[in-house]
């Protein structure tokens, strides 16, 4: 046979990848955990965390940057920051934790978490906070509190003038404490709006500073600019434009603040989204740390430590959705339909309100023929469900059914499996709450190292019952 699933694969990309291969079983293996006896297990619809994944993605970053920074002779430093708005769950950031990093924060209830994990002995106040978005005054006046409670490196980057009259008034410390400044940067071409709603103008920078905080050091510091370009970091010419407007703005400030010590790149490291997925973070790191240090030498200024805030990178590919396909529908001569048994809409919302495309497989049933289908879930909105691949504009899965029918895979259904779903997922769909159609949010396992080395399962949410539901709708 030289139509079967595994044939189209092999043919169309290089198979195996790194986190994804096939066992001896025929079942799709993710990060090495095989996925047979977890869904044997658990059931589905099922959302798998595989925590190692974490700690594998923060050391390969650091190991980017710290070749970079060998090639080029660097003379700052890096700093790893995760953003907890991907995913604010605590074995989530407690695991991040586990190597090293810091933490970015963007809203009060993000100071509340910090504090949690003070109690928890988590973290140590010598840890860096770097303090994102705009704020409202519930969010001014927690960063202020944190600050009062002897946490020493909280950095709050102001997203407007006003921002800093907020902390004058609220902080006090013996100390000065440091702030960081938002570059509002120029959007890609393509996007509705010529300029960023955050941040401060980079024109207006500059008067800002002399008008503002120079002067001021016994109380204040300028520590860190701060650059976020929505598109990530990417080789394009809009990519390089922006990074170099902000390392000149640096070098230019530099020059008259001598506190300013950082340049905060943001965030924006790609993951993978198919099979078809290729980019160089090494070069990527490799030129913008050239970039940063060419700047700085010519301006005759010292180069800044390096922050990056990873949120996606970090989170992203710890994370699959499995579901079944629990129906088969011939609408008409070109639409195959495979229906799985919960919702895009309620667990995968990226993919209806923005189109993102996932790491999509089958688990199961590679040795069968394929053919082309349009996944659809079970809620009754017509915009509930998933045809095109990052790669194509299709999708194609085994059919369900083999030629043998005495094989025992025939009498089990077809798992489809998302991968690489870890950031923001929930944060959209509203973990816990009500979804549409009361579609249940789905059993989540939690998969991780025991104290031996060896991995365990263990289940940390049961699917949602029609109980949890009606509470909330005032029934119960």
């Amino acid at each position: 046979m030289n139509n079967s699933y595994t044939d189209l694969v092999k043919q169309t990309f290089h198979f195996p990848q790194e986190g994804i291969d096939l066992n001896e079983n025929g079942y799709l293996e993710f990060n090495g955990l095989d996925l047979k006896p977890i869904i044997e297990k658990h059931g589905t619809p099922l959302k798998l965390t595989f925590l190692p994944k974490i700690g594998i993605n923060i050391n390969r970053a650091k190991d980017y940057f710290r070749n970079a920074f060998k090639k080029h002779k660097y003379e700052g430093e890096y700093f790893y920051t995760y953003c907890t708005k991907s995913s604010h769950f605590s074995f989530v950031v407690e695991e991040a934790l586990k190597h090293d990093i810091h933490l970015e924060t963007s809203s009060a209830y993000d100071i509340d978490i910090i504090n949690q994990l003070y109690k928890k002995k988590k973290i140590t106040k010598d840890i860096s906070i770097i303090c994102n978005g705009f704020k409202p005054k519930a969010y001014t006046s927690s960063i202020s509190k944190l600050i009062n409670a002897g946490f020493k490196n909280v950095i709050p980057v102001l997203d407007n003038k006003d921002e800093l009259h907020m902390y004058k008034r609220s902080i006090r410390t013996k100390e000065p404490f440091n702030i960081g400044i938002r570059i509002a940067a120029e959007e890609e071409p393509t996007f509705p709006f010529y300029t960023s709603r955050l941040g401060i103008k980079a024109r207006d920078i500059l008067e800002f500073y002399v008008d503002e905080i120079e002067g001021n050091e016994e109380k204040y510091q300028l520590k860190m600019l701060h650059i976020f370009l929505n598109k990530g970091i990417k080789d394009d010419i809009y990519y390089w434009s922006e990074l170099n407007k902000a390392i000149n703005l640096y070098c230019q400030l530099r020059k008259i603040c001598p506190e300013l010590d950082s340049i905060n790149i943001g965030g924006g490291f790609p993951i993978k989204h198919s099979l078809a997925f290729e980019y160089d973070y090494q070069f990527m790191i490799n030129e913008i740390v050239g970039n940063i240090k060419a700047a700085c030498k010519k301006t005759k200024v010292p180069m800044p430590n390096i922050y990056t805030e990873f949120g996606s990178f970090t989170v992203g590919e710890s994370m699959a959705h499995i579901y079944s396909v629990i129906g088969e529908k011939e609408q008409n001569d070109r639409e195959t339909w495979y229906m799985i048994d919960s919702s895009f809409i309620t667990t995968l919302p990226d993919t209806w309100g923005i189109g993102e495309k996932f790491l999509m497989l089958p688990i199961n049933k590679w040795d069968n023929e394929y053919q082309r289908v349009v996944l659809g879930g079970i809620t009754c909105d017509g915009h509930d469900y998933y045809d095109s691949e990052e790669h194509i504009n299709e999708v194609f899965l085994p059919k369900t059914k083999s030629i043998d029918s005495d094989d025992p895979e025939n009498k089990k259904p077809l798992y489809v499996g998302f991968f690489h779903t870890g950031a923001y997922q929930d944060q959209i769909s509203g973990y816990g709450g009500i979804k549409h159609c009361l579609i249940p949010s789905p059993k989540h396992v939690i998969v991780e190292y025991d104290k031996n080395g060896a991995l365990e399962d263990w289940v940390y949410a049961k699917e949602q019952t029609a109980q949890s539901m009606l509470k909330i709708l005032g029934y119960l």
